[in-house]
């Protein structure tokens, strides 16, 4: 079997919705950050989703449980940070990191689509990270900024920024992007100038 390493796997999906999905790292503390658009397989081959990482959380695997302080040893000797692994490799068992993101478009047939899809991923279904030529294609279609724009509940604005800034970074036309989007975002907010003036200040590189 081609180890999640190798195949670019990141999680897998533990719980799911027409909006969002919630996906458990196969590695504690490994996550994709804040912003990073990942995608999500599905039971038709030709469907995949996509999310943006608006959320990342670590702690203990039961549930209801919590994480107990581990940082002095029986013997009164204090262990800090990276330490604190190395002395308890069964963290690693059990701690569990996980991140949430939000569903901002699919790709069905080779086409891709920046709206909710027709099923959202199943619980135990891969996650992936998405490559900087997918990011491109994706940052291309800029409906998805609607899309944050309209979601109340969740930092949007931050994760409006960080998804932009890290698509502007992959392509060769970096900057230019950011003008493309801060023109976009002055048609979305023409009424709201407080917001749209924070949100391009966030953009500047």
């Amino acid at each position: 079997m081609t180890s999640g390493a190798q195949n670019g796997r990141i999680g897998e999906v533990l719980e799911s919705s027409t909006t969002h999905f919630v996906a458990a790292s196969y590695k504690v503390l490994e996550s994709p950050p804040f912003g990073a658009l990942v995608r999500a397989t599905t039971t038709d081959q030709s469907l995949v989703v996509y999310g943006l990482v608006y959320n990342i959380h670590t702690g203990s695997r039961e549930p209801g449980g919590r994480a107990v302080v581990r940082g002095r040893t029986y013997t009164g000797r204090l262990l800090y940070d990276d330490e604190i692994y190395r002395a308890h490799p069964d963290l690693g068992e059990v701690l569990q990191t996980e991140f949430a993101a939000l569903t901002v478009g699919y790709r069905h047939n080779g086409r891709l689509m920046q709206r909710l899809p027709p099923q959202p991923p199943p619980v135990h279904y891969s996650v992936y990270a998405c490559s900087d030529e997918e990011l491109v294609t994706f940052g291309e279609h800029l409906d998805f900024l609607r899309t944050l724009l309209l979601t109340s509940g969740l930092p949007t604005d931050e994760l409006l920024t960080a998804a932009v800034r890290t698509i502007a970074m992959a392509r060769r036309d970096g900057p230019t992007y950011l003008i493309r989007v801060g023109r976009e975002l002055a048609r979305l907010l023409k009424d709201d100038y407080d917001r749209l003036t924070a949100l391009l200040s966030r953009l500047r590189p």
